[in-house]
């Protein structure tokens, strides 16, 4: 495997200020009418994925990162919201990087495309 995969993330906790370790992610892309799974990982002590757990042909098309968030939040004694947090984004060119982070808190999330 390579270094970096064509698609990475991470979370910053908003409220704590620091990075949401040991959240379980999925990465989607759409064929047809079809989401079909393309690689797991969890974040690292950083809140960062820079690699799924297998490799995938990148293709153009719609792309889907789904942040399992629930578990974070009761390992940190929180309540919260959103279970879960789905991210769906336009891969326009594939040679370029797509990182796409999450900016989360208990009751609510913004992402953007970084760099």
């Amino acid at each position: 495997m390579s270094s970096r995969a064509p698609i990475t993330t991470h979370i910053l906790d908003t409220h704590k200020g620091r990075p949401a370790a040991d959240v379980a992610v999925s990465l989607y892309r759409q064929n047809g009418d079809q989401w079909s799974l393309l690689g797991e990982a969890t974040t690292n002590a950083d809140g960062r994925i820079t690699q799924w757990n297998s490799e995938f042909e990148f293709q153009e098309g719609l792309y889907q990162l789904i942040f399992l968030t629930q578990d974070y939040f009761e390992r940190e004694n929180s309540a919260s919201f959103y279970p879960q947090v789905s991210i769906t984004f336009q891969v326009n060119a594939t040679d370029e990087h797509y990182h796409v982070p999450l900016l989360l808190s208990a009751h609510g999330y913004s992402t953007y495309r970084g760099s």
